[in-house]
């Protein structure tokens, strides 16, 4: 087999046009290709999966002397590509979600251990966005010891779980450290280190509580008239974005959501949500079942075995990979509306969701069923947008304290 990047580089362009990739999109790994072809010349000439992951760690950019995302992602997409054609004589198109989840440990003791943790993960049934999550921390974690010159657990002490927190904030903001020490600390048990969560838990790290941002009547109304009749926006975009907007559902739920979860007759959507793992049945208003059924009719991409209802808009057709997806799709359908001022994604929809039902008088066992929370408690933070109930329950100040 002809292994030199130039014959490399002619299947794999072959491979993306055949399967309907944009010229600019090939136009972008020519340009990768490129600078993989200069890492491997003067190394031999001849590409190896060996030199295709030299290359694809190179994610310090010369210009900035820092880590860049970019380049991580240009890189390590080609590679794949490379190497799925070594092994089997094809190229074999998927696509990742953003961010790749990091960097993987290399020494075999922490590679054994990620696949336990892993295996342990799917066993108690965790949902798949949690189980990324989890891990995610745990990777880096074993990285930051390799880093370190640490290959072993055994010595590991509490000051290798703080001084890994410290990296974080290089990438990460203050504020999003609770998240972070709450998905790690399930790992920590796991591999039974308690002097680690203890470690850890001087970190301090606090959970914010902001008060929850509400979405205005004259906003919503904007937004679902776009979705209705501008042109600009798709049926596919404007279903999703409906579907946030009217239903609550989270984006781990919009991307999960398969063709024979949509019953046509009664216009009804029935889920088991991926993050409580609750079931879940949701109406379908007329203008979002109308977007729908123009999405999967005339607008959605022909793919055989493929059961997902929204899928990407450009090769591969493949289902949707994370929640920036949606996420852009959100924004992109609020900026089109000429709602600019706030930043659209699933959470703030869930929130104006809550806040119509609070504001209509519905129960919050209710709400919490709509919404798919595992508890009420859940649901009681949406008690902050119910300004009118808020008002109500202001006490007048005393005679005494006005003098």
């Amino acid at each position: 087999m002809d292994t030199t990047v130039t014959h490399l580089d002619a299947v794999v362009v072959a491979a993306l046009r055949a399967a309907n990739y944009m010229e600019s999109t090939i136009g972008n790994y020519q340009k990768t290709i490129r600078l993989l072809d200069d890492y491997v010349a003067p190394r031999g000439g001849e590409y190896t999966s060996a030199l295709g992951a030299e290359f694809a760690a190179l994610t310090i950019s010369p210009r900035t002397g820092r880590f860049s995302a970019v380049r991580r992602f240009n890189y390590t997409r080609l590679v794949a590509l490379f190497d799925s054609y070594l092994r089997s004589g094809e190229v074999v198109l998927t696509t990742g979600k953003r961010g790749g989840g990091g960097r993987q440990p290399e020494t075999f003791e922490f590679r054994a251990l990620i696949a336990s943790w892993e295996a342990d993960m799917a066993d108690r049934g965790l949902a798949v966005a949690t189980r990324e999550a989890y891990g995610r921390i745990a990777r880096g974690y074993l990285v930051y010891l390799e880093d370190q010159g640490i290959t072993s657990l055994d010595a590991a002490g509490p000051a290798t779980a703080t001084g890994f927190f410290s990296s974080l904030l290089d990438r990460w903001a203050a504020s999003s450290l609770f998240w972070q020490v709450s998905n790690f600390r399930p790992f920590l048990k796991f591999i039974g280190r308690g002097d680690l969560v203890d470690a850890v838990n001087l970190i301090g790290a606090r959970r914010s509580h902001p008060i929850l941002p509400d979405l205005g009547d004259e906003d919503v109304t904007r937004v679902v008239q776009a979705c209705a009749s501008s042109s600009r926006i798709s049926s596919r975009d404007a279903a999703i974005t409906l579907l946030s907007l009217m239903t609550g559902l989270r984006a781990c739920d919009i991307i999960a959501l398969r063709l024979d979860d949509i019953d046509w007759r009664v216009q009804t959507i029935s889920l088991v949500q991926q993050k409580t793992k609750n079931p879940v049945t949701l109406p379908m208003p007329g203008l979002l079942a109308a977007k729908l059924a123009d999405y999967v009719l005339a607008e959605r991409p022909g793919h055989h075995g493929e059961h997902h209802v929204f899928l990407r808009s450009v090769a591969p057709f493949t289902a949707l990979a994370d929640h920036a997806s949606i996420y852009k799709v959100t924004a992109d359908t609020f900026r089109k509306a000429g709602v600019t001022d706030v930043k659209a994604g699933t959470r703030l929809l869930r929130h104006a969701a809550a806040s119509r039902l609070l504001r209509a008088a519905t129960p919050l066992p209710t709400i919490a069923a709509v919404l798919g929370h595992s508890s009420q408690d859940s649901t009681n933070v949406y008690l902050s947008v119910d300004h009118q109930r808020l008002i109500e329950c202001v006490l007048p100040v005393p005679e005494g304290a006005r003098s």
